[in-house]
């Protein structure tokens, strides 16, 4: 699939993976559609990009509020072709510290919001995506969800973020083997860590220590290599029903 004249829906595309993903896919031709709940970031990005973007507020938790960016990007230029999941949320608690057992809550918001999130705006745009034109080779969209590999090395604290995140690899392929007849794939990507802005918040020294953990490139990560795979992806039809590690051969130890 080529990425001119395509339209892509980004959740999270307001901020770190989702906007360097919104930038990258836009300058490659596609049409965006940046759904997010931060209107103020996600229209200025919608309004410095141009012509072939635009912006959605959008709670992916929220099943009306997909459904409505879902209709949003019906008008975008070029034909709908799929989503780019990249709304999220890191959390760390440990499942017994020192004021008691993991709060039931933030266990049940990080799944809601990570899995569950990425789940509704699949769902949606699988469904919009099933009456599209099939191109030349029966494809008619793809979609990728983002992960981490904390869902392969979940570290102390990690117990909500990690399951959210390997539900997200766990559903991966039987979408994909569901959604196969209809000519469109699903695939996710597995970051490492990368210098997003929740990464920049910490010290330089913090980042510098946590980057040097990494084998090679021995750094954090840039949010334009994670959309360039994302580009990668859209443009290889063999690309299916795969989680692909994105982490300079990182390896997370337990704390």
């Amino acid at each position: 699939m080529q990425l001119a004249d395509r339209g892509f829906i980004i959740s999270g595309g307001a901020s770190g993976l989702g906007e360097a993903t919104a930038r990258h896919l836009h300058a490659q031709g596609a049409s965006v559609l940046i759904a997010d709940l931060n209107a103020e970031a996600g229209e200025a990005l919608a309004g410095e990009l141009g012509e072939r973007a635009s912006f959605a507020a959008t709670d992916v938790t929220d099943a009306g509020a997909c459904e409505a960016a879902v209709s949003a990007a019906a008008g975008l230029p070029g034909a709908l072709a799929g989503a780019v999941n990249c709304a999220g949320i890191a959390i760390g608690e440990k499942l017994v510290g020192r004021d008691g057992p993991h709060a039931l809550e933030s266990f049940s918001r990080c799944l809601q919001i990570n899995l569950v999130g990425s789940f509704n705006l699949m769902r949606l745009v699988a469904a919009a995506l099933t009456t599209a034109e099939p191109g030349a080779d029966g494809e008619r969209g793809v979609i990728i969800n983002t992960a981490s590999i904390a869902a392969y090395d979940g570290q102390i604290g990690q117990c909500a973020y990690a399951a959210s995140k390997g539900g997200i690899v766990a559903m991966t392929l039987p979408a994909a083997r569901e959604l196969a007849r209809h000519g469109i794939r699903v695939n996710t990507v597995a970051p490492g860590i990368f210098r997003t802005p929740m990464m920049a918040g910490l010290p330089q020294e913090v980042q510098d220590s946590l980057g040097a953990t990494v084998p090679f490139p021995a750094r954090l990560g840039l949010p334009e290599e994670f959309a360039h795979l994302v580009a990668s992806i859209i443009t290889n039809p063999m690309l299916n029903g795969e989680t692909i590690r994105l982490d300079g051969a990182l390896r997370m130890a337990p704390r």
